[in-house]
């Protein structure tokens, strides 16, 4: 005969008494600081993990052309000096070794919805018909910079959303520009926020003006757009823009445009 199933026991909870919480916390505070945990936050642990990643591609690089080989060595340390002279960079890994580099994704695709309604995506999903059936492609464009007056956007194409990412970073990488930046209103001590004079940049429909905004402003410019002039370290500026806006690689193609002119001296 099967025994009657009985409900079990409730665990009896064991708190700790005040007394021994406060002796853990003298213990504690005897221990020295480099022996202590280090608690690190989730945008400390991808810095840290960023530039893991950064110094472990440096160190297997093979540079194949003269100027990679003049950075490995140390000869070249100055980006500045590398983009005035009109050097071509042929190796991203000539940008990892010179600056330190953040990267962000623009939305240039769509998820897929009723009624044109689809969610604004990092991907953007072709299909080619073919006798074997359809062959699906994502692209991507990735914009990276130093937050320093150097920034640069690319655009990455495969049959898998990893692959074509890589792609778009190496070509942000190889296609850097250095930007001027200026002050609205200059002020003692201050660092430059903002563009120096009005540009204006186009691709395809859109046209895109930037003008130059107080200190405290910050950017009054479509959220894609955005992402570049923060990674270009562009603080404050109002934006114009007109056209088919919702084109997004065209808009980003407008700014950096606009962002070319900042270097022409104005008249």
């Amino acid at each position: 005969m099967a025994e009657k199933e009985t409900k079990n026991n409730p665990k009896d909870l064991i708190e700790p008494v005040p007394e021994e919480v406060a002796k853990l916390e003298q213990e504690l505070e005897k221990v020295p600081e480099e022996d202590k945990p280090v608690v690190l936050t989730a945008a400390e642990e991808a810095r840290r993990d960023a530039e893991t990643e950064r110094q472990r591609v440096i160190d297997a690089w093979a540079p194949k052309t003269k100027l990679g080989q003049q950075v490995k060595l140390g000869k070249e340390t100055n980006i500045d000096a590398v983009l005035d002279s009109g050097r071509k960079v042929l190796e991203p890994q000539i940008i990892d070794k010179l600056i330190r580099v953040e990267s962000d994704l623009l939305l240039i695709g769509q998820a897929k919805g009723k009624f044109g309604g689809g969610k604004r995506r990092a991907w953007r999903q072709t299909q080619k018909k073919t006798m074997e059936g359809n062959v699906v492609t994502f692209s991507c464009m990735a914009v990276i910079g130093d937050k320093n007056g150097h920034v640069g956007i690319g655009m990455g194409k495969a049959k898998e959303t990893l692959p074509a990412r890589a792609k778009a970073l190496r070509q942000a990488k190889l296609d850097v520009i250095r930007i001027k930046r200026g002050y609205e209103s200059k002020e003692e001590g201050t660092e430059p926020h903002t563009v120096p004079f009005i540009v204006e940049g186009k691709c395809g429909s859109v046209r895109l003006k930037l003008i130059p905004a107080p200190r405290g402003t910050g950017l009054v410019v479509g959220n894609e757009i955005k992402k570049i002039l923060r990674l270009a370290g562009i603080k404050d500026v109002y934006g114009v823009s007109r056209g088919q806006t919702r084109t997004t690689f065209n808009v980003a193609k407008a700014c950096i445009n606009a962002l070319r002119k900042t270097n022409e001296m104005k008249l």
